[in-house]
């Protein structure tokens, strides 16, 4: 790394290292697999959320930048260096990547939270030992992954092959950088494509981190690149003419235009966008247990998950204690340092998200709502982007905290009459992320999840699996990740036509003879 800024390094309370003028620092960018000197002087400070100080510096990438490492990506892919690998190869420089993140996670979560304001304890989980499944995952499906199949054709034995679909450009958010990251990587590293990584400029430094663990895992020079930037690097990186697929993460908003931006070269886009999820309680549902297992996965991160369960929908003849229970839950959660591992709720990640959970809790009174619990800044907290945990009662699904997506510790609190409406409701959104339903009736939730159009879904818990596809309906994005459905959006399909008897595949349907005289074309051509 930056040898010159971190040459006296120590390490502080919370075991962050830090140069003598008390940053972690860094002077370089890591571009083709080298820690290089950026084109330009233009840097990043990273403020913490908790003091609102400058706790990092790295330098802010140029078009320059991207320009050296898009050219060392597409030098890399095309050269096959990492393309031509054999999977098994391919799968043991991975492993070795998954099991540097094992054992530096720790580090990692405290870096992150020091960044964003995670809760260091939901950093562990999420944001560093999360992000090391999401590689362990995708390895277990790289190992059954077929890059070739023979199938019997209709006019003959087919070989059908996926290959890398080429250079991405992966674009990640600064709520869950490691995870949202892993997501991108895995499969793109495991399938034979070359990276260039974007990370938000919110957190950076974790990404310095990762740099460190890739080149120690052997990763080839060129495959990957990392370059932290703003919103105007960013857009001329997915619009960049060696880019063939971009993997973004981020608002609505954003992802329209990365789609716009990308389509001027029809490169590829998946998309993962917001969520205002919907959390049903049926009527049978034990009250204590909905609540246990609602309130985390309501307020984890601080609200800042896209897959939050921000609308709670409560049977009308339970809502008066079901209000209760929540508004207890809410005001029970302990607020403070996010490197405290006491801290349930930490800061939100700039001043910015601050004021807009603020504004939105403003918004919701004028709208109609009453606040059961929370509802501004914490008496106790001069400083930091802090916002209590909030709950809102009586609230309708016309209202604006209910539709759009707050992304802070705002959540609504609707009531029902029947099980038709509550799922009406839950439909009736612009995203289609994520959800619960909670009931003592398994097969009756079952029957809930199969009716609400959402990209996962939840029977009496909250769960994210990396074996299975993650993605979103309506405007919660394009395409999915994880599982083997994840790694199809890394591949390109070809089909080889084979010559007659060559790979005939057993039980193969025999051609089917085309009307007309025989040998002559039955009209058009191919």
């Amino acid at each position: 790394m930056n040898r010159d800024a971190n040459r006296h390094t120590n390490q502080d309370k919370n075991g962050l290292n830090r140069n003598k003028n008390g940053l972690i620092e860094h002077g370089q960018l890591f571009i083709g697999g080298t820690m290089t000197d950026p084109a330009g002087r233009a840097v990043i400070d990273v403020v913490s959320p908790h003091t609102e100080e400058v706790i990092g510096r790295v330098p802010h990438a140029s078009r320059e930048d991207v320009d050296r490492a898009v050219a060392a990506a597409r030098t890399s892919f095309d050269s096959g260096i990492w393309a031509d690998r054999p999977p098994a190869e391919r799968i043991e420089v991975v492993t070795r990547i998954k099991d540097g993140i094992a054992a530096r996670h720790e580090e990692l979560a405290r870096t992150v939270s020091a960044q964003n304001g995670s809760p260091y304890s939901w950093s562990v989980l999420a944001q560093a030992l999360g992000a090391m499944m999401v590689w362990d995952c995708a390895i277990a499906v790289a190992r059954e992954l077929s890059y070739e199949e023979r199938r019997a054709g209709a006019l003959g034995p087919l070989l059908v092959r996926r290959e890398p679909v080429g250079v991405v450009a992966a674009v990640v958010p600064w709520n869950v950088p490691q995870l949202v990251a892993a997501a991108k990587l895995a499969p793109a590293l495991l399938t034979g494509c070359s990276v260039v990584l974007k990370p938000s400029p919110e957190t950076p430094l974790d990404s310095y981190l990762l740099a460190e663990i890739v080149t120690e895992a052997g990763l080839p020079e060129g495959v990957l690149s990392i370059l932290p930037a703003e919103r105007e690097v960013s857009e001329y990186l997915v619009g960049h003419p060696g880019v063939d697929k971009v993997a973004f993460t981020g608002s609505v908003a954003a992802g329209k235009r990365v789609m716009e931006v990308a389509a001027r070269h029809l490169t590829r886009v998946t998309l993962e966008l917001g969520g205002k999820s919907a959390a049903i309680i049926l009527p049978d549902a034990d009250p204590e247990e909905a609540v246990a297992g609602i309130v985390p996965s309501a307020w984890m991160n601080n609200g800042q998950a896209c897959v939050a369960q921000t609308r709670i929908l409560a049977p009308r003849a339970h809502y008066a204690e079901l209000a209760e229970r929540f508004a207890a839950a809410a005001s029970a959660l302990v607020v403070g340092d996010p490197l405290d591992p006491a801290t349930q709720v930490g800061p939100l990640v700039a001043e910015r998200q601050r004021r807009r959970s603020l504004e939105y809790i403003a918004l919701g009174q004028r709208e109609g709502a009453k606040v059961l619990a929370g509802g501004g800044r914490p008496a106790d907290r001069d400083t930091g982007w802090y916002v209590e945990p909030t709950l809102f009662g009586d609230v309708t699904n016309d209202m604006r905290i209910a539709r759009e997506e707050i992304f802070g510790p705002v959540i609504c609190l609707l009531p029902y009459d029947t099980e038709e409406e509550a799922v009406r409701i839950a439909d009736d959104s612009d995203y289609g992320l994520s959800g619960s339903v909670w009931t003592r009736d398994a097969e009756r939730g079952i029957e809930v999840a199969r009716r609400v159009r959402t990209g996962t879904y939840s029977v009496n818990t909250f769960a994210l699996d990396m074996f299975g596809p993650f993605g979103g309906y309506k405007n919660s994005g394009l395409g999915r990740e994880f599982g083997p459905e994840g790694f199809a959006e890394y591949l390109e399909h070809k089909t080889i036509h084979l010559p007659a008897g060559h790979g005939e595949v057993p039980g193969a349907p025999e051609a089917p003879e085309a009307p007309g005289a025989p040998g002559e074309h039955a009209g058009g051509e191919v």
